[in-house]
């Protein structure tokens, strides 16, 4: 009986890699990006916010995200190879969802330009952010995402303790993505006094 046929698994030299991510990150950049942000209903963001609390919206954000984390490390190799790209777009849907709920709580408007958006989340990232959003910004933007979610990859290569890493990995990363957008976005809601 022969191995599956269907994995072909080459080891490719440390710079290949390399090069890999930075077209990834290119390719993430240039597109993914603004598909992934003009698919997302801020409007119903709003709502979530309105609804939930912005915490209690955060956590529902970092549990979607967790979800995919262990779907994509549960059955080691196979399921991470099919699932880890849906993972990561969930991720950055994710991240983006709190991204904008987080602007919205602080500013009272739920509209925000992919411009303003992208320069919060470059920030998010540590990553110097211009007044403008360039290719440049986008693209160290991408590359940071990619590099921290794929550090994760190996790990969730073993069958269910995968599962658990993943879905550990992107609850957490979710919750320190917004504890950073919140320090960027100093929360200071007008508190409301009723006169009599």
């Amino acid at each position: 009986m022969q191995g599956f046929s269907f994995i072909n698994i080459k080891m490719k030299p440390i710079k290949q890699i390399g090069t890999d991510i930075k077209v990834y990150a290119d390719k993430l950049s240039r597109e993914g990006f603004r598909q992934i942000f003009d698919r997302i209903d801020q409007l119903n963001v709003k709502k979530g916010v309105d609804t939930l609390g912005l915490d209690k919206f955060i956590n529902q954000c970092a549990y979607l995200a967790a979800g995919s984390g262990v779907i994509s490390g549960s059955g080691g190799i196979v399921t991470m190879l099919v699932g880890l790209p849906v993972d990561v777009v969930n991720l950055i849907t994710q991240q983006f969802r709190v991204t904008m709920a987080i602007m919205y709580y602080n500013k009272g408007s739920y509209k925000v330009s992919f411009e303003e958006f992208m320069s919060l989340v470059a920030a998010s990232l540590k990553v110097e952010a211009g007044v403008a959003v360039t290719k440049n910004i986008m693209e160290a933007v991408a590359e940071k995402l990619v590099m921290k979610l794929g550090a994760r990859a190996a790990q969730r290569l073993i069958p269910i303790v995968g599962a658990v890493i993943g879905g550990t990995a992107n609850y957490i990363f979710i919750k320190r993505m917004s504890e950073s957008v919140k320090e960027l976005h100093t929360i200071t809601r007008p508190i409301a006094i009723p006169v009599k």
